[in-house]
């Protein structure tokens, strides 16, 4: 049996008795004792995330921007400005996902990728053979060597600054996705994005390894609630954000899973997967499901893998859970083009067809629900 692998923190999470699961290959905190808490937390104050298994990887090289424009399927030609951040899907040939993952300019000659942790290998091989089949001589660094931590919620950032005040001057200015390098901190060279995964406002920060633990302690005692891939899921559900392995993968196309904001086609650019695309068009529509309720029950939850009904045909549930904002069942599901919002479906549940209601996504952010 291949042993997990550990970011820097595990021991912290031990001792703050957190339930431990396998993610991927990594042994990870699923919660402190009350997911709703850490929930409710990021919703109202301040959580914090330990993603340090998720990898950054560093580019270098006079043609690093004309890699990210064959490599990627939004266009870096949109990042002019010294850390701005660009969020976007890696094709393969087929028009499928290989990855969802945000990229950060810094000189035309120095870009960093932050890809998802079950993916980085197959990602890292991927772009080290797009380098060397088109000639581009980067130098591609995955850097294990740095941990990331993201606090999130409407006290995040002012929290942030109480731990790391050096940061504040650099980093309050910053708009949403972007970026700032801080070299002097109490806890060595930090890189500060206003980016996250929850809907919410916050930092995600990227800092040496041997020092995360420091980090992660100050924050504690500043009352920022530790939280673990539970609330995770239930918040990025909530904000209408994709989970990589769930709502697409390689066998999927961006067009199909709520992601075509993310595709620039206007550019006369030749990315990986773009022919696919410009031949198959959207064939699914990607929309937001709430489960009906009788006599206000609700007759189950709705997950994963739940087959939808529509008059159009037959669509699947890809992410499911119970919002602990909305008290509601709520769900992504890819179903037949024609299914809009405002119209009413069926998903089977144990064996029971109960009626959605189709809504628009997101379903809350910033702490307001925006759908009904």
């Amino acid at each position: 049996m291949t042993e997990l692998k550990r970011t820097p923190l595990n021991d912290s999470h031990r001792a703050l008795n957190a339930r431990m699961v396998d993610f991927g290959g990594w042994d990870m905190p699923v919660n402190y004792g009350s997911q709703i808490d850490e929930h409710r937390a990021v919703r109202t104050d301040a959580g914090m995330f330990d993603v340090s298994h998720m990898c950054v990887v560093d580019f270098s090289g006079a043609k690093t921007r004309e890699f990210f424009s064959r490599a990627l399927a939004n266009n870096v030609a949109k990042l002019t400005t010294p850390g701005k951040a660009l969020y976007s899907c890696m094709l393969n040939p087929e028009g499928g996902v290989i990855d969802d993952l945000i990229v950060y300019y810094f000189a035309d000659d120095q870009f960093r990728t932050v890809v998802n942790a079950g993916t980085a290998e197959k990602d890292i091989a991927w772009f080290e053979k797009l380098n060397a089949e088109g000639g581009f001589g980067l130098t591609i660094t995955p850097r294990r060597d740095l941990a990331i931590v993201a606090v999130q919620g409407p006290n995040a950032r002012d929290k942030v600054w109480q731990v790391a005040p050096s940061s504040r001057s650099a980093t309050e200015i910053l708009k949403p996705f972007n970026a700032a390098k801080i070299e002097a901190s109490p806890f060595g060279e930090l890189m500060v994005a206003r980016t996250g995964y929850t809907g919410e406002d916050g930092f995600e920060i990227v800092l040496p390894a041997a020092a995360v633990c420091e980090f992660w302690d100050a924050l504690q005692r500043q009352g920022v609630k530790p939280c673990g891939l539970g609330a995770r899921d239930t918040l990025r559900l909530e904000a209408g954000m994709n989970l990589y392995g769930q709502d697409m993968d390689d066998t999927v196309s961006p067009l199909d899973a709520g992601l075509a904001w993310t595709v620039d086609m206007k550019a006369p650019r030749d990315f990986v997967g773009r022919p696919v695309l410009e031949a198959n068009g959207s064939r699914m529509a990607f929309v937001g499901l709430i489960l009906q309720k009788e006599n206000g029950k609700a007759g189950g939850v709705l997950r994963a893998h739940q087959k939808v009904r529509t008059p159009q045909g037959e669509g699947e549930i890809t992410s499911g859970t119970f919002s602990p904002t909305m008290q509601e069942s709520i769900a992504f599901a890819r179903v037949p083009q024609g299914v809009q919002p405002g119209d009413v479906v069926q998903v089977l549940i144990r064996d029971k067809a109960l009626p959605a209601s189709v809504v628009k996504l997101p379903f809350v952010r910033n702490g307001k629900v925006l759908a009904a």
